[in-house]
């Protein structure tokens, strides 16, 4: 086959992994709490269910035929939780999600199956398939973020995030930003110290043949009021519910040939910084910053030309890349919830491609915080049309869309 036959046919597989990445990741983090209704055994021991759901309308600027603007509904996310403590310091959690229902009508898969041995505040260990440690993005996940398309225009992504149809296995490092491995987590310091320890299967074969685990990491420290979540999980807001908050986080993950081909393999490195400040005004408003810098790595192989050749491999970013968004929650309830106006704006600037950005701007209205809210949301830029392709002549046209979505939890 020619090298140009090559190259036609890594784009094809390039747009395809990265809708399924899109369409994956958009799946994060589900609630841990008890939700829902809670049965209650004995003394020590309980049951809960809960749910979460997430629809949207979009319309996109030539995403149709003859360069007409798209029309798509999407129910994005259906959860089942389930959680139980069978022991003081034993509890167990199973998480279900719609996977791609926006593709292909949609199954249900295992989201979470965690073992929790929970000791004290300060050292807990997890087992199971679990959120990788990462940046705050990654840790809110879609239900518990502040902007309602927080992965689709937001930076590169995890490892963990790239899992198709076939979820976790051959050739594939996680899912929906799950993996299967375990976690050490805890706090200090008043719980103002917090930290997150695990080791995961990352990549299995593709460029990683000799099985070498991924490492994860991350730390945050709570300068004003600390933060409350379950386990090491975070939030990109509190609407006001939380006190002050003013919090920096570190993350960072590294395999040995956790990217390339198996010809041309190299070693990935993700590292991020994340902050996150809220302020309640004297007036009831509520003030939200989230901004997050990443810089990730391929060492010790994959080149620019293996990218550029077209053949199939694990495609991670190399380069850095900013998100930042600001919003502000108005005081005054208008009939049932709280009008919250928001920007925001990403740019990824890969190594050896071309840039992609995109700025945003919304209004969320807020009925019961991450339990109910309507989001209309404005996107320009070309980070959505690029995608993953990160060769040398990846090209995508800057482009509006309009996303109105909707979020039900118990």
């Amino acid at each position: 086959m020619s090298v140009t036959k090559n190259k036609v046919a890594t784009k094809r597989y390039v747009k395809a992994f990265s809708v399924a990445a899109l369409a994956t990741t958009m799946l994060g983090y589900s609630v841990v709490s008890n939700a829902g209704a809670t049965f209650k055994i004995d003394d020590t021991k309980w049951v809960s269910l809960g749910a979460g759901f997430r629809t949207s309308f979009t319309t996109t600027e030539e995403a149709a035929a003859g360069s007409k603007w798209s029309n798509d509904f999407s129910v994005d996310n259906m959860r089942l939780y389930l959680n139980a403590q069978l022991h003081e310091y034993i509890k167990l959690e199973f998480n279900t999600e719609c996977q791609f229902c926006g593709t292909n009508g949609g199954d249900m898969k295992i989201l979470d199956a965690i073992a929790k041995f929970e000791f004290t505040p300060h050292i807990n260990l997890w087992v199971g398939r679990m959120l990788v440690p990462a940046e705050r993005r990654e840790m809110n996940g879609p239900f518990y973020s502040a902007v309602y398309n927080i992965f689709s225009t937001g930076t590169p992504f995890e490892p963990a995030d790239f899992g198709g149809p076939a979820g976790i296995g051959p050739d594939q490092a996680g899912i929906y930003g799950r993996d299967d491995g375990a976690t050490l987590w805890g706090s200090a310091l008043e719980g103002r110290l917090q930290y997150a320890f695990g080791v995961f299967n990352g990549l299995r074969g593709s460029a990683n043949e000799d099985d070498n685990l991924l490492y994860a990491q991350r730390i945050s420290y709570n300068f004003w009021d600390v933060e409350k979540n379950p386990g090491y999980y975070t939030s990109g807001t509190y609407y006001g519910a939380g006190g002050d908050i003013l919090t920096l986080g570190i993350s960072n993950q590294y395999q040995e040939d956790g990217a390339g081909t198996i010809s041309d393999k190299g070693d990935f490195r993700g590292t991020a910084v994340d902050i996150l400040m809220e302020k309640v005004l004297t007036n009831g408003g509520v003030v939200t910053i989230n901004g997050e810098y990443k810089n990730y790595a391929v060492s010790n192989g994959y080149s620019q030309a293996s990218r550029d050749s077209g053949t199939p491999g694990w495609n991670m970013f190399e380069g850095d890349a900013y998100d930042i968004s600001a919003m502000y929650l108005f005081p005054q309830k208008i009939a049932f919830g709280q009008f919250q106006p928001f920007v925001r704006y990403t740019n990824t600037l890969p190594e050896d491609s071309a840039d992609r950005a995109a700025w945003e701007a919304g209004l969320n209205y807020v009925i019961d915080g991450h339990n109910a809210l309507v989001s209309l949301n404005w996107h320009y830029g070309d980070r959505i049309t690029k995608g993953l392709d990160y060769s040398s002549d990846a090209n995508g046209d800057k482009v509006h869309s309009i996303t109105l979505g909707f979020q039900l939890q118990i």
